[in-house]
């Protein structure tokens, strides 16, 4: 089954190669995803009614672009929260576009357009797309992955993360242990290479460069995969590293303190920057790990990126059994000492490799157990599933369970619209024709009730494999997918 798989892969590689040239100077019109039929409905529920989540925005961080339009995780905190509303489910639309990779990572420039990097078979590629048609504006090639190197389906390196700078530049780490910064054209239409810092003194040929971010006085911060983490100085190119000795799979947050605060496969750290750029760590937490892959997980630890919730409070998932949603000060001379630790879903069937929604004060977990890859999803299969709302409590002290929803989310990053009271994830359930049906679903962040639920695709491409739902400020719901992109909307912004 997994080479009947990878050969499809293959093919829908090589067909968007033939529709999407790089550097193309006119738009190239989107085309569908292919997709399979079923007998499954297009959309269940009923239209939502607005219920605004009052919590605080995180802070804009003056080196990034607007939250929401940044990164994967929305900000700078990956809170994975939106100010505006996503769709409400009126007469939905939907748009796809066959790229044959999974563009993950969906950011939006200063004139609304879509930058995103899709990482397929052939290698990551930076598009420009427009947000209504998702046309393909621009595309510019990225260095491909090493022969032999990392499992393409659970390695998000070489552009997998990236952010969208104040200056619309994407800053982007690269495949070759580079850190790239690539701006638009000066008319706008395309992309140029504006500066390459390497990184190969401080990260081995035999590792990867995961992810970067920068700090509030505007360090690039970078982290690998076999746990060195480093700074650039974006204006001198110096570099300054260290080594945990620790595996890092996900990415990283910052605060405006000088926070910096990263998760391995053993531990949870604040690194802070000394004044020659150096990282220092200020603390480090062992959390609880069975030491264990989980079926659903890309490592044998945390499956999170940090969030961080309000002004004192940072939260991951562990790796127990059941894991735990867990809650840790994060100032500076806190330590990292733990506030609560609140275990979900049950034992046996309890994990997650995407990062938590957090406010300020509560936070949404999914239950991706049981997602081994593309394979397990397909011919109807599916996962146990579940999705859990934790709060703090009102004390500050402890925290809470507030909902369990039994919908299933293999692998999605979820998404919540703080303008309309949704949490967005994106399911699949059994059928009883054994079709392979994805849909987008908005389950109420007040009660955990399913909302709506809208088809988005049906097939091997709309499988979203760790990419996110990304909500955009004209009401859409952009979903990246091993196609593509699928985009799903309102028919009225009413």
């Amino acid at each position: 089954m997994y080479g009947h798989w990878l050969s499809r892969g293959i093919a829908l590689a090589a067909a968007a190669a033939a529709v999407a040239a790089p550097g193309a100077s006119a738009a190239v019109p989107a085309q569908p995803i292919p997709e399979g039929t079923t007998s499954a409905p297009t959309f269940i529920g009923s239209p939502a009614a607005p219920h605004p989540v009052r919590a605080p925005e995180p802070p804009r961080h003056p080196f990034m672009a607007p939250n929401g339009k940044s990164e994967i995780h929305s900000d700078a905190y990956q809170s994975d929260t939106n100010s505006w509303s996503g769709p409400f489910g009126r007469q939905m639309q939907r748009r796809s576009t066959f790229q044959g990779a999974d563009c993950a990572s969906h950011t939006f420039d200063s004139r609304g357009r879509i930058v995103t990097v899709c990482v397929g078979l052939e290698g990551p590629r930076l598009l420009m797309l427009d947000p209504d048609t998702l046309d393909l504006l621009a595309a510019f090639p990225l260095p491909p992955r090493s022969p032999g190197g990392g499992d393409p389906f659970s390695d998000f390196s070489g552009g997998g993360y990236f952010y969208l700078d104040n200056r619309d530049r994407a800053v982007i780490p690269t495949t070759n242990r580079q850190v790239w910064i690539v701006r638009e054209t000066q008319d706008g239409s395309g992309f140029e290479l504006e500066h390459a810092y390497d990184l190969n003194g401080a990260v081995a040929p035999d590792d990867r460069l995961l992810s970067a971010l920068p700090d509030w006085e505007g360090r690039i911060w970078f982290a690998s995969g076999q746990g060195v983490i480093g700074t650039i100085d974006p204006i001198s190119g110096r570099v300054r590293s260290r080594e945990t000795g620790e595996t890092i799979s996900n990415s990283f947050a910052v605060d405006e303190t000088g926070g910096v605060f990263i998760v391995t496969d053993t531990a949870l750290y604040r690194f802070d920057a000394r004044d020659d750029g150096h990282p220092l760590v200020s603390w480090r937490v062992v959390y609880p790990n069975t030491g264990q892959r989980k079926p659903g997980q890309t490592q044998a630890g945390s499956g999170t990126t940090p969030t961080v919730m309000g002004t004192q409070y940072l939260s991951i998932t562990d790796n127990a059994d059941p894991m735990n949603v867990t809650v840790y000060r994060r100032g500076r001379e806190s330590g990292g000492a733990q506030v609560c630790a609140v275990p979900v879903f049950d034992k046996g069937q309890s994990a997650t490799d995407n990062s938590l929604i957090g406010t300020d004060t509560s936070m949404v977990v999914e239950n991706n157990y049981g997602y081994a890859g593309p394979t397990t999803t397909e011919n109807g299969g599916t996962v146990p599933g579940g999705v859990e709302r934790v709060d703090l409590d009102a004390d500050g002290n402890g925290c809470h369970k507030v909902w369990h929803s039994n919908e299933r989310a293999p692998s999605v990053v979820p998404k919540l619209s703080r303008g309309n009271g949704l949490v967005y994830v994106y399911t699949k359930d059994p059928q009883p024709d054994n079709s392979d049906t994805w849909y987008l679903t908005a389950i109420d962040f007040r009660d955990g009730r399913t909302v709506w639920k809208r088809l988005a695709g049906e097939g091997l491409g709309y499988n979203n494999h760790y990419a996110p739902i990304t909500l955009g400020e004209n009401g859409t719901a952009y979903v990246g997918v091993l196609g593509g992109l699928v985009a799903l909307r309102d028919a009225s912004r009413r």
